[in-house]
């Protein structure tokens, strides 16, 4: 339709570019002046941006058509991004004016998969080859719907923030930065960075639905995970599943297939950091569990490029101290959906 748009390209690594552009000839007489003060976002996954217009000329009273939706002339709990602003007389008379509500550039860009509400049975059957013990009582857990990361963070987001903070950036092994996902960070790291992004680290639960995206066997792949489907130490299969090969180190982010639901890296690459205190699992349903009040050490999930593939299946469970660092730790980031 006529009107005035704007598209957004992120590629995969997370550089982003934009264009505004206007299709056909709005109705109306003569064009009024429009004006769009707006104020910047304080992060960019935090709705308080605010925009004000401003009009000169024309009939009053005036009618406002925000592409938001908005119809007065003030809009608030504005997300970073691109909007654009029509505004009509009483004599069909009109001005539009595409504005953006912006953000410091220093904040990198992270790309999100919606991840539906639902219910899932968390845990290991007591038959799963290879389980621990620690991974039962299986129960019933419904969960809100959020977003999550597409990608483990990676050395490039997280640099950005130690170059923004003053914090000290953490080694890479020698290994290479940029799009391979971030090591040497523990949980109190992790947790620094989602909150200077106004996010927060995945609740154990929501990280083990994620990663199941629908499955209940031992991989979202499947009863196997092949070392052309995640980085571990292929060296030692799952059950009785073939051999396959050890890279010994992070791969680039994004460098396996995706599962169902559209996230990279769910098994093996780097052990992610979840937001709960470790501790056992009760067998009664829970919906929206964060995990025990209190504890020594914080879960970590998935599997490492150093970890046997048992390690790395949907229900397996590690832990560590929450400042602790290692090569083959990680995390990746949940907002609300």
């Amino acid at each position: 339709m006529p009107g005035f748009y704007n598209v957004v390209v992120v590629d995969a690594i997370g550089v982003i570019d934009s264009v505004s552009f206007e299709i056909g000839v709005l109705s109306g007489g003569n064009i009024l002046a429009i004006q769009v003060n707006s104020t910047v976002a304080s992060t960019p996954y935090t709705a308080d941006g605010t925009a004000t217009a401003i009009v000169n000329g024309g009939v009053p009273p005036y009618t406002y058509a925000w592409s938001n939706g908005g119809t007065g002339p003030n809009i608030f709990n504005l997300l970073p991004g691109n909007y654009s602003l029509t505004v009509y007389d009483s004599q069909n008379n009109y001005g539009s004016k595409n504005f953006s509500v912006g953000i410091d550039p220093i904040f990198p860009i992270i790309q999100w998969v919606s991840i539906p509400a639902g219910t899932f049975t968390m845990g290991s059957p007591s038959f799963e080859s290879d389980r621990g013990s620690n991974e039962g009582p299986q129960h019933s857990v419904t969960l809100s719907g959020f977003k999550m990361s597409k990608l483990e963070v990676t050395f490039a987001q997280y640099d950005a923030f130690c170059d923004a903070t003053g914090r000290t950036k953490p080694s890479d092994e020698g290994w290479g930065r940029g799009n391979r996902p971030v090591i040497n960070v523990d949980w109190n790291d992790a947790t620094a960075f989602a909150q200077w992004m106004g996010c927060r680290l995945p609740t154990e639960a929501e990280w083990e639905y994620a990663c199941r995206a629908g499955t209940t066997s031992p991989f979202n792949t499947g009863s196997c995970l092949s070392s052309s489907e995640a980085n571990y130490d292929g060296n030692y299969p799952y059950s009785t599943c073939a051999q396959g090969t050890f890279l010994g180190k992070p791969q680039p982010a994004g460098s396996y297939a995706p599962n169902a639901w559209g996230l990279y890296d769910m098994h093996g690459n780097v052990w992610e950091w979840c937001s709960d205190w470790y501790g056992g699992y009760s067998s009664g349903a829970q919906t929206n569990p964060e995990g025990p009040s209190s504890g020594s050490d914080r879960v970590l999930r998935g599997g490492g490029w150093r970890a046997y593939s048992a390690a790395c299946r949907s229900a397996g469970r590690g832990a560590g101290f929450p400042s602790y660092r290692t090569n083959d730790w990680g995390f990746r980031l949940v907002v609300p959906n």
